[in-house]
């Protein structure tokens, strides 16, 4: 597979041609797909361990999990009182076709 390799100099951009023999798994990696789902995460101490919970949980069932982002906070509230936090996580990770 050909490759482009762009280096820096004091002045401008250099691009050079180079050939690589890339590994099929780097391939593979390369041109990956994500898949994201969203989750919510409770807890009754803290919205990093609601987030904690939300992701702990989903890698139990979904394989190569990768990153993972806070939609949304927010917490229930009963009799002027914080009795739950709860974090609204986006998950994603990698899709592979069966």
């Amino acid at each position: 597979m050909s490759r482009v390799i762009a280096t820096r100099h004091p002045s401008k951009w250099q691009v050079t041609p180079a050939t690589l023999n890339l590994k099929e798994a780097e391939m593979k990696e390369k041109d990956s797909v994500y898949r994201i789902i969203e989750m919510v995460g409770t807890s009754s101490k803290s919205w990093e361990e609601a987030a904690k919970n939300a992701v702990e949980l989903a890698s139990k069932t979904v394989k190569d999990t990768r990153v993972a982002e806070i939609k949304d906070l927010d917490m229930k509230i009963e009799n002027g009182k914080v009795v739950l936090y709860r974090a609204t996580v986006r998950l994603s990770f990698k899709y592979i076709a069966d």
